[in-house]
């Protein structure tokens, strides 16, 4: 699941906020209020179908032909990673019955029960046969007597990633009889089930190691696993895929905790979808040309050449279920849209949406919410026979993320228009006329079964299947149009005529069956290319990806010159439409184009084709003085994608341009090419020796100075460099500045910087920051001047306290300490303080060897404190919880709230209308009981001893980023990296209400409970 905020808080250090619910701390949380604790949409009403003791946390569910409720019962979620109570027998597939059609599961049927399947994330029934994700395994079950009971196992899948809630989801099938299912960014390979790689057609493995593929994927493939296709990729956690009739693919992912960049996609076949650096594998915070000011649009590296457009941003949760509504049931509002469960805000959403150019656009209709009661946690939804709507919900005070809050409740619901019986007409496949009524249900189970008995009997359906293509429902007539298409012989045919039909739909559901029954998409292309919906031409631009034929460049450049110049869509589609063939592709059009190549079209294609003939091209649009300034970092950044002696050669002249007439667009573009050459290059050549002169005198108190000066070893600058670290407070830019420093081997000049006399309280600070500095850069040269300034009595006894807490940061220094205070006499004023230090280190040796010397001080309550339950339902004191936040609670040491805080953790400013008030006591008090996927620790030995700890920013195969728990990032090359550990214990300190009283406890409670709605930020420290 994506469950994961729950364990986002205590991977960090903090406490997590949980919104406030009308329901007491003390209620028993009973079915009877399930219902009355849901607010439904107008013209709905909800009933609960199932509840405890029946079922339990339910994760996945599925319903079949008959209106049977088949779910995943995970109480033993993730129990091997915690220690909690278990079910021996293991987890349960379990199916639910309404024998009296009263609405209501009165027959409970087990329908398999092992350990096998704990923590199961996905199930998809295809008649006798069930489909379950289990990661790492995806299973195969049988029923081979009708009886509900699995009578065979067998393994259909597996995938490399290891039990995890970004691995396998669940499978659903396609209109075009195919299989279609994902894994998100843990699942890394697929194997089939002899444990041999799967390959795609052109021998590819599906494999995450960014060649080219990265991160979450969508897959298709035939029900036995054969004919295996990655249809998208570069997705975080992308929890299911959904695909309509007419072959259209819809999927949710949920972005790294806390940045409000959940997202709904289109799936556009063969596309990727940027949550990795694609050219590095880095994550979307590491920086770029380029890139987003807002974090959530950051997040998906969407001002990446080749990276496809979200549909629609959500904000903050924790995306689960989804599927597409095609029943007729429900309000004509959610016919034919997407339905979405989020179980972190505790919502049931559909997503209307509208085509717009190539793609599409949406806005958010709630179906359900649920304000009074935060332990609703839509896990899944799924339409039944009759049109209605089922809801699987987790029922926990936390969203999982490796963790379970209860495992004795769950819920079913069923969504319908009020006093609507849940009955239906059963399915009859003994006559053709029955199997056509099926293919018509909107429930997926029950088109399956159809689909496959019209299947067949071919040419014996034909006339009835024709006849529903006659009809005006278009979703039913893409259905019939891939069965026909599927009678052999009459392939052709079929397409032939859909690809003439007046709707553009089923236009593109032709082209797609031409391309499903493998025959040549050309003859089709070539009649769709001047088509008049864009639509229709994305999909031609889709059908020539990787197409070898020798009238395909000519069709790509027909639909070329059709772009807008607009519609990112389609220019992606474009992109899919070329790739592999690039140069190809685009020699075609630029060949056309002549000298009138620079139009907004010509820019955008040639910005999107990612290949050595398009430098020179790329180098005119930034030379020209037409193209300005905040369009430059685009083109800069597209010239990253491109490699070679062309691109260099480009990169070397724009280091050296002139533009007297626009000193400002000269420095920006001086300032990019140069960071963009070897420094023994620059270094050897006077000409770009002088441009680096300009470019740094430019950039001065700037990240891009320090980044040049250390490039480029440029020494007249090093004493700039030493007072930016003094002179920038307690900040990323303070620690690179030494850092740059200590690596130039500067430590004269900074010995100097702080021996000089601090007259003025700023002067005094300035000397702080940089012993502060110092201590976070990691550097072992930092030691020996904070050894001089700890020994030095003359000094300050704040300055010296500073450098104990500095050189206890690194392991290297912290054994230095160590060592004068064995050496002893260590002045009794450092005791304290060095004590403290060493008490919040995770070093062992180190930790150890302190321990003798510098005893922890007492902790401030001994008092036990009374069960989580307890705590709950006592009230606090928000304004006093806001002090205890800021203060005392060190939460904003970590954390931000509407701005205010330190980039460490994920921001908190609408956390409260996350979780419940138990888990956040859960958090505080057990916080390693579950760490949240990208918020582990790690710990990064490097080769010269030191140690250093934190979250994971980047990892690339050139370099480390680490974040400590001041917000600092410290970026360490591979080359210098010995082992990196990752952490089983969280950040978060596990004896941090030591710190507190129990009131203050309570108060800090209090007050996240109140963060529901972000307010404008102001700069955070980072």
């Amino acid at each position: 699941m994506k469950y994961r905020w729950l364990a986002i808080i205590p991977a960090l250090l903090l406490n997590t906020a949980f919104a406030v619910s009308t329901l007491s701390a003390q209620t028993e949380r009973t079915p009877e209020q399930a219902v009355p604790s849901l607010t439904v949409a107008p013209g709905l009403q909800a009933t609960l179908f199932a509840s405890e003791p029946r079922i339990s946390s339910p994760s996945s569910i599925d319903v079949d032909s008959q209106g049977r409720v088949w779910i995943c019962e995970v109480v033993n979620y993730r129990a091997n990673l915690r220690g909690i109570p278990t079910r021996k027998e293991g987890d349960r597939i379990l199916i639910l019955e309404d024998t009296n059609a009263d609405g209501k599961a009165d027959k409970t049927t087990v329908f398999y029960q092992g350990n096998d399947v704990n923590g199961s994330q996905g199930i998809c029934v295809l008649g006798n046969q069930v489909i379950v994700a289990a990661s790492p395994n995806v299973f195969l079950f049988t029923d081979e007597n009708n009886d509900g009971k699995a009578d065979k196992k067998e393994l259909l899948f597996k995938v490399a990633g290891g039990e995890h809630d970004h691995s396998a989801h669940t499978s659903i099938f396609g209109p075009d009889g195919k299989l279609y299912w994902n894994f998100g960014n843990t699942g890394k390979q697929v194997f089939d089930r002899d444990g041999k790689p799967i390959l795609e057609s052109n021998g590819r493995p599906v494999l995450d190691n960014g060649k080219p593929y990265w991160g979450g994927m969508v897959f298709r493939c035939n029900l036995d696993g054969s004919d295996f296709e990655v249809l998208g990729h570069n997705f975080r956690n992308n929890y299911e895929i959904t695909v309509d009739s007419f072959g259209t693919l819809w999927q949710s992912d949920n972005d790294d905790d806390g940045n409000r960049g959940v997202r709904i996609n289109y799936v556009m076949e063969y596309g990727n979808y940027g949550y990795l650096d694609q050219l590095t594998g880095a994550r979307w915070n590491s920086p770029r040309t380029g890139m987003h000011e807002e974090i959530p649009l950051r997040h998906w590296h969407l001002r990446d050449p080749g990276v496809v457009p979200n549909l629609l941003q959500t904000g903050a949760g924790s995306p689960t279920g989804i599927c597409i509504y095609e029943g007729s049931l429900l309000p004509k509002k959610y016919q034919g849209e997407i339905i979405h469960s989020d179980a972190g805000p505790n919502v049931v959403r559909a997503y209307p949406v509208e085509k717009e150019g190539a793609g599409y656009k949406a806005e958010i209709a709630n179906i359900i919410t649920s304000e009074k009661d935060k332990w609703f946690r839509p896990s899944d939804v799924c339409v039944a026979p009759d049109g209605s709507l089922f809801v699987a919900d987790w029922y926990d005070p936390g969203v999982g993320g490796h963790r379970i809050g209860d495992q004795k409740r769950g819920r079913i619901f069923r969504i319908a228009p009020p006093n609507t019986k849940y009955q239906f007409d059963k399915l009859d496949l003994s006559t053709t006329e029955g199997a056509i009524a099926g293919i018509k249900s909107p429930n997926l189970a029950t088109r399956y079964l159809a689909w496959n008995k019209l299947h067949d009997l071919q040419e014996q359906a034909e006339p009835q299947l024709e006849a529903l293509y006659q009809t005006d429902n278009q979703r039913n007539r893409a259905r019939a149009l891939w069965l026909l298409a599927g009678i052999k012989g009459k392939t052709k045919q079929y397409v032939e005529r859909a690809i003439k039909d007046e709707n553009p739909d089923i236009r593109i559901t032709g082209l797609r069956a031409a391309r499903s029954y493998k025959l040549d998409v050309i003859p089709y292309v070539k009649q769709l290319v001047k088509d008049p919906s864009p639509q229709v031409r994305r999909e031609c631009a889709i059908a020539l990806h990787h197409n070898q034929s020798s009238a395909a460049p000519e069709l790509w450049v027909t639909l070329a010159d059709q772009y807008d110049g607009n519609d990112r869509w389609y220019l992606e589609a474009l992109g899919v439409g070329m790739d592999e063939q690039e140069s190809k592709f685009m020699s075609a059009w630029l060949k056309q184009a002549g000298d009138d190549w620079d139009t907004p079209v010509g820019r955008d294609l040639l910005w999107r084709s990612k290949v050595a003939l398009a430098v020179p091209y790329l180098v005119k649009i930034i030379e020209s003085p037409d193209t300005k300034l905040a369009e430059l970092p685009r083109y800069f950044r597209a010239l990253d994608f491109i490699s070679g002696k062309e691109k260099n050669t480009a990169i070397a002249e724009l280091a050296l341009m002139q533009e007297p007439e626009n000193k400002t667009r000269e420095t920006y573009i001086i300032a990019e090419a140069i960071s963009r050459i070897p420094a023994s290059v620059v270094t050897q050549d006077k000409k770009y020796q002088r441009a680096l002169a300009q470019v740094i005198d430019s950039s001065r108190g700037t990240p891009e100075f320090t980044k040049l000066v250390e490039k480029f070893n440029a020494s007249d600058y090093y004493p700039e460099l030493v007072a930016l670290a003094s002179q920038s407070g307690k900040s990323q830019a303070a620690v690179d500045a030494i850092r740059a420093a200590l690596s130039l081997k500067q430590n004269a000049l900074i010995r100097k910087s702080l021996q000089e006399k601090g007259d003025t309280e700023k002067e005094q600070n300035q000397k702080l920051d940089l012993i502060w500095a110092l201590g976070s850069a990691g550097h072992k040269g930092a030691n020996a001047i904070l050894l001089k300034i700890i020994k030095n009595g003359q000094d300050p006894l704040v300055v010296r306290r500073e450098a104990v807490r500095a050189i206890a940061k690194s392991r290297s220094g912290a054994h230095a300490l160590l060592e004068l205070a064995e050496k002893g006499p260590f002045d009794p004023q450092l005791k304290q303080t060095a004590a403290a230090a060493m008490s919040s280190t995770i070093m062992k040796d180190v930790k150890e060897r302190a321990a003798k010397l510098f005893p922890a001080p007492p902790t401030k309550d001994n008092k036990p404190l009374p069960p989580i339950n307890v705590l709950a339902g006592i009230k606090g004191d928000t304004l006093d919880g806001r002090v205890m936040f800021n203060t005392k609670g060190t939460c904003a040491k970590c954390h931000i709230v509407n701005g205010m805080g330190k980039e460490v953790g994920p921001n908190l400013s609408e956390i409260g209308k996350k979780l419940s008030r138990e888990a956040l006591f859960e958090s505080i008090l057990y916080p390693s009981a579950g760490i949240s996927h990208n918020f582990e620790s790690y710990t990064v030995i490097l080769t010269s001893g030191n140690v250093v700890n934190g979250l994971l920013v980047n990892k690339t195969d050139e370099a480390i980023t680490i974040k400590d728990a001041e917000a600092i990032a410290r970026t360490f090359k591979m080359d210098d990296v010995d082992e990196i550990i990752q952490q089983k214990i969280s950040l978060m300190p596990a004896d941090l209400q030591k710190v507190l009283t129990q009131e203050e406890l309570v108060n800090i409670v209090e007050y996240l409970t109140t963060l529901k709605k972000a307010k404008k930020n102001e700069k955070a420290s980072r």
